[in-house]
């Protein structure tokens, strides 16, 4: 198959998706993950290799499953070797930020119902300190038995009873101007609309009224299952041989990781790089942490910062400026791109599909590199999040890539 012809079928693979959120279980029932075995964001990583706030994330989350005392028994098991460590991307998962997962934690499950395969992510468990930015105090742990004890198993039922279909929510909050991973207003308000007929007949109560006031205050929500919608959609891809289409994109905080569909599940990293944006009140650069997390797998699949156009209210809020800079990124990254999406369109671009297909020979070619908008995790563990802002890719994991695709 020719490179023209392996690009065409990629996209197609892509752009017919059909992502459905059907179940919520534990992960150690939905991804066979076994004690100790902890799966993070980004390329593979040793733990002398982690940043503080994903240690931080894991010193929580052994403390969460019951494997550690404390904080400091938590990182002698890790430093001791104790630990199995995988990334998320390697179980068919994705996880924000630090991206941890642990055998109790619960996952949504999200099928392609147009090519059979899965997708995991666990609950969003809001902003500030979460896990997920390396907090790990007990108000923390305390959230996370939540979501495993009541949550979970509540929409575990309501999504047993009747299943979401998750592109039209997508494309409809694009078109109310979310881009899907910094602003996820609309599709969180669209998700709830269809999911509490099916919540109010599982539960009612304090139960019920808890998670509906979690839900009503949590704006960003649906992130977690946008970034498993990209990871169901792309995953058709891999394997695709002499295709040069971007499969994963992928950050631990220390590295940056891209996989590519024609080299199969082969990873090709560089340094990550810092992100630019504003700080909350109290916080500057100083105190960021390079960037981290799964959650480029919404850009990897035309969203995010590829689709800036859609959201400018996001432009402002990471500091890439207003409407007129939102356009001018969303039209950079057609630059780079194969396509545009049918179903994932721009309003303010008379309507213009998302730019889609990130091409490695693009990248290069251009020296454009794909741009991410990412949160900011404090570099110190149990700070929790600093702020907002934007990041680009780093060039050397896409030459690397072209080299080997190049080579055979």
């Amino acid at each position: 198959m020719s490179v023209k012809a392996a690009n065409a079928e990629a996209i197609r693979r892509l752009t017919a998706a059909e992502p459905v959120l059907v179940d919520c279980v534990p992960a150690s029932e939905a991804l066979g993950l076994e004690r100790h075995t902890v799966l993070h964001a980004g390329p593979p990583i040793a733990w002398t290799a982690m940043c503080p706030p994903v240690q931080g994330a894991i010193a929580g989350a052994l403390r969460y499953e019951g494997w550690a005392p404390s904080e400091t028994a938590a990182i002698a098991l890790a430093a001791q070797g104790g630990l199995r460590f995988e990334p998320c991307h390697h179980r068919g998962a994705v996880g924000p930020m630090a991206g941890i997962i642990t055998c109790s934690m619960p996952v949504f499950v999200i099928e392609n119902r147009a090519f059979g395969n899965r997708a995991f992510a666990t609950i969003n468990e809001g902003l500030g300190r979460v896990l997920r930015y390396g907090a790990n105090d007990e108000s923390v742990l305390a959230r996370l038995a939540w979501l495993r004890d009541e949550v979970g198993p509540l929409l575990g039922r309501a999504l047993r009873r009747k299943s979401l279909d998750l592109r039209p929510i997508m494309a409809q909050a694009v078109r109310m101007g979310d881009e899907m991973h910094q602003r996820n207003i609309a599709a969180s308000a669209l998700l709830a609309r269809a999911l509490f007929p099916s919540l109010a007949r599982e539960a009612n109560g304090p139960a019920l009224t808890r998670f509906v006031d979690f839900l009503g205050d949590h704006d960003q929500f649906f992130l977690n299952l946008a970034m498993a919608a990209a990871k169901a959609a792309l995953d058709p891809l891999v394997g695709i041989a002499g295709s040069t289409v971007v499969t994963t994109m992928a950050r631990n905080g220390t590295e940056f990781g891209i996989r590519v569909a024609g080299c199969g599940g082969r990873w090709f990293t560089a340094p990550v790089n810092m992100p630019k944006g504003l700080y909350f009140p109290g916080f500057g650069v100083e105190d960021a942490n390079p960037d981290m997390g799964d959650s480029a797998i919404v850009e990897t699949v035309g969203l995010g910062g590829m689709a800036m156009a859609a959201s400018p209210a996001v432009a402002r809020f990471v500091g890439a400026g207003g409407l007129a800079e939102a356009l001018r990124i969303t039209e950079e990254m057609r630059e780079i791109t194969l396509g545009e999406h049918p179903h994932f369109r721009i309003p303010t671009q008379d309507d213009r599909g998302a730019p889609v297909g990130i091409d490695v020979r693009r990248v290069v070619a251009t020296g454009i590199t794909p741009l991410i908008n990412t949160g900011i995790a404090g570099r110190k563990i149990g700070v929790g999040q600093v702020g907002a802002g934007f990041v680009r890719a780093p060039l050397d994991c896409f030459t690397a890539a072209l080299e080997a695709l190049a080579a055979g």
